[in-house]
């Protein structure tokens, strides 16, 4: 066997088992995706959005963000949820957070599909629309999801005035998503934070303590011993107090 021959027979991409390399080219679409987590940093990423160059993590520092995806321009689904945001982008704003969505579509494409939304449902779109044509974002974030296609599913990230992504929601293509419910986890983690305490299901409406927070459970017997029978608490793991509204 030849020199070459020999390397052929032997050369393996990684991954995968194919003789000869020849699978090289189909290295970018092996690639697997990468996951973020919740408390991570926001990766530095330069992109191009509707709005221009985008600089991550400088756009995100001092204001919250929720970043989208989105399977395609010109998708009934999708065009549902913009005009959703859009509507909800004042309630976003007045809680100090900012509103950007990403596909794998051009960016010529988002301008044409923003310029329709306006021209036919009388909808400006208030938001810069990240391009992302490589799937390089979308791969890097979690958001393509290989058994659903080459798009980018619908993934959410809360992320919080530091660059820390604080929540993470992925949503099929065939399910739209709810924009109340993003903008409560919002509400909820920017009162968490600031207050360092636990909101209960459903909140702001929940089924046993209403509108109220949950303290942190005792670390100490001292601890335990001081909440005992104390009126807000079914037990020294569980007890809760109500918000406390800071003026302006």
């Amino acid at each position: 066997m030849s020199n070459a021959q020999n390397a052929s027979s032997t050369c393996q991409c990684q991954g995968c088992q194919c003789q000869g390399c020849q699978c090289a080219d189909n290295a970018s679409s092996n690639t697997k995706n990468s996951f973020p987590l919740i408390g991570d940093k926001f990766p530095d990423l330069e992109v191009h959005s509707t709005h221009g160059r985008l600089s991550f993590p400088k756009i995100l520092l001092g204001k919250w963000t929720v970043l989208f995806s989105h399977p395609g321009d010109f998708t009934p689904v999708c065009t549902t949820e913009f005009v959703s945001f859009a509507k909800f982008a004042p309630e976003f704003k007045k809680i100090n957070t900012q509103l950007i969505g990403l596909s794998i579509d051009q960016v010529f494409s988002h301008i044409k599909w923003v310029e329709w939304i306006k021209e036919n449902l009388d909808v400006e779109i208030p938001f810069p629309i990240i391009s992302d044509n490589t799937g390089r974002v979308g791969r890097l974030l979690g958001m393509i999801h290989e058994k659903q296609g080459t798009d980018t599913v619908r993934a959410v990230f809360i992320i919080d005035d530091r660059a820390v992504i604080r929540l993470i929601l992925y949503y099929p293509q065939e399910v739209g998503r709810n924009m109340s419910e993003i903008l409560r986890a919002v509400k909820a983690l920017q009162y968490a934070t600031a207050n360092k305490v636990a909101m209960p299901a459903n909140w702001p409406e929940n089924e046993l303590i209403g509108n109220q927070v949950i303290i942190p459970p005792a670390k100490t017997e001292a601890e335990v011993k001081a909440r005992a029978g104390q009126k807000d608490c079914y037990d020294w793991w569980f007890c809760h107090k109500k918000m406390t509204i800071k003026k302006k």
